[in-house]
């Protein structure tokens, strides 16, 4: 035990001796430090003056950030979800108050806090002599001992490895890391609203899925016990929510939480989190107007500008965006027709790579994703994709080699991908059957799922579908580089007691890449 922790224990001890629940009661009627600094701005406080008795009170809680004791007064830094305030103790003016269950409080209490410790206060408003505003204390009472020392003075907890393994130290002591959080579920408020406003309804679907699809990705596999079956972690929810549409619920989307058995990248987590919504009579157009309102009205509504700057670039999401052609876009860039084969495989050889057992289709992707996808910074949909490598969506009937599908990318990132639907039960089952027989069992569908094919036997209506992925959306709206910055609780290798010393994780020490 480490000689922090142990004076910590001390101090707890001390409180309890003195009567007092180091981890508190309940603490109602509190207010804001944002709402106190406000109300402050009301009011004419003059400096090195304290309002006197029977002016308003204010009740705070929060995190202690700073404590200074000077003898005959102690002033701290209380930190909520809002912002920071600084409160004063005087010996005057807190020693007789008592809890409500005749607890001691006041200032032997104030003599025994630590930073990190979370208290709750009341007090009157006030000014030192240098004009800080600061709420001098009439009550204190300790809510919850902090027994592990926070990152040093507070100065944030900057070892990026610890950050996301001690996300729960992250948010108090980075505010700047909560704000991600706070817009993100603003972000997701936003398309929640948006979708209900166009008549939208949000279902939930299967995690654990005896057959997964809806995607070209590597599942976890799982066991149930009960039935002794063998069962998949969702990696899509879109076959189900077709489903919801052949049952006539028209307009359907999930915030649904995938995972994909696949690597760990800065824009890639196993575990994410993907907005998937169809449109019954609607078609990829509608997609793009839709997504459009979500992630462009995001970043008006949300972030408050159109123009947001992620690393050393600025990007300009005013609307409407670019809808290019993918053929286009791969001629202008790769520098021949993605028709032409044979100049798309000398160039894939070119560039060192195995190209001999690949389909023609995938080497046209690859080489599209190589010199392609970087050159997409502003937000940019890119349409009409390759048939063979979408065997969910609905072909041109004016071209059979071409997919009514977009993607869109911002700052060479994939952030959402939309079709036309395909409903026609037995083209469906063809291109399934074509996909397995390219030998991408693992990366498609294990098993052809013939409980999806019998539901568009039924008849499902001719639709648009779209998915974004929120993560990613996150990312880029609040300038964060990495995925696991946007994540709560990213993916960890679990490391023991003796490796952690090895790697010297701690909250300042610097533990190198997984």
């Amino acid at each position: 035990m480490s000689d922090q922790i142990s004076d910590r224990k001390n101090k707890l001890d001390k409180l309890r001796a003195q009567g007092v629940d180091p981890y508190g009661w309940r603490f109602t009627e509190v207010s804001s430090t944002a709402d106190v600094r406000a109300a402050a701005e009301t009011q004419n406080l003059p400096d090195g003056e304290i309002q006197p008795e029977g002016a308003t009170t204010y009740r705070v809680a929060g995190r202690l950030i700073l404590h200074r004791d000077i003898g005959s007064l102690i002033f701290m830094t209380l930190r909520d979800s809002s912002g920071d305030l600084q409160l004063g103790v005087s010996k005057k003016m807190i020693a007789g108050a008592v809890d409500a269950e005749g607890g001691a409080v006041g200032w032997k209490v104030a003599k025994l806090l630590d930073l990190g410790d979370v208290i709750g206060a009341e007090g009157r408003l006030g000014r030192t002599k240098t004009g800080e505003l600061t709420l001098w204390l009439t009550d204190l009472r300790i809510l919850s001992k902090c027994l592990r020392p926070p990152p040093e003075k507070f100065h944030g907890l900057t070892d990026v490895e610890t950050r996301y393994r001690k996300r729960y130290v992250d948010l108090f002591a980075n505010p700047e890391s909560r704000d991600v959080f706070l817009a993100r579920a603003k972000i997701v408020r936003h398309m929640r609203d948006v979708l209900h406003e166009r008549g939208f309804i949000e279902v939930d679907t299967p995690v654990l899925q005896p057959i997964y699809g809806g995607a070209a990705a590597r599942p976890f596999v799982t066991q149930h016990n009960t039935l002794d079956m063998q069962l998949y972690m969702r990696i899509s929810p879109e076959l189900y929510l077709k489903r919801c549409m052949v049952g006539g619920i028209e307009r359907v989307y999930e915030f649904a939480r995938c995972l994909r058995n696949e690597g760990i990248s800065p824009r890639h987590n196993p575990e994410f989190t993907m907005l998937e919504l169809y449109q019954s009579y609607g078609d990829y157009h509608d997609m793009m107007d839709i997504t459009e309102e979500l992630i462009g009205g995001a970043a008006e509504h949300v972030i408050g500008s159109t123009k947001i700057k992620f690393g050393e670039r600025e990007i300009d999401y005013t609307r409407p965006w670019p809808r290019l052609k993918y053929a286009d876009l791969f001629q202008q860039h790769v520098g021949f027709p993605m028709s032409d084969i044979a100049a798309a495989r000398e160039k894939a050889r070119s560039l060192g790579w195995e190209e001999a057992k690949w389909d023609d289709a995938v080497v046209v992707g690859a080489l599209f994703e190589h010199h392609v996808e970087d050159k997409l910074v502003n937000p940019t949909f890119v349409c009409d994709y390759p048939a063979p490598l979408c065997p969910l969506t609905r072909r041109d009937p004016n071209d059979a080699s071409i997919a009514l599908r977009f993607e869109l990318y911002v700052n060479g990132m994939e952030v959402g991908n939309a079709y036309t639907e395909l409903n026609d039960p037995a083209v469906q089952r063809e291109n399934l059957e074509r996909s397995a027989l390219r030998g991408e069992g693992d990366e498609t569908m294990a098993v052809m799922d013939e409980d999806f094919i019998e539901a568009l036997e039924y008849g499902m209506p001719p639709a648009g579908g779209l998915g974004i992925g929120i993560d990613r959306v996150v990312m880029l709206l609040t300038g964060s580089q990495s995925i696991r910055d946007v994540i709560l609780f990213p993916l960890q290798r679990v490391i023991n007691v003796q490796a952690r010393d090895e790697l010297g994780l701690t909250d300042d020490a610097k533990a190198g890449p997984e």
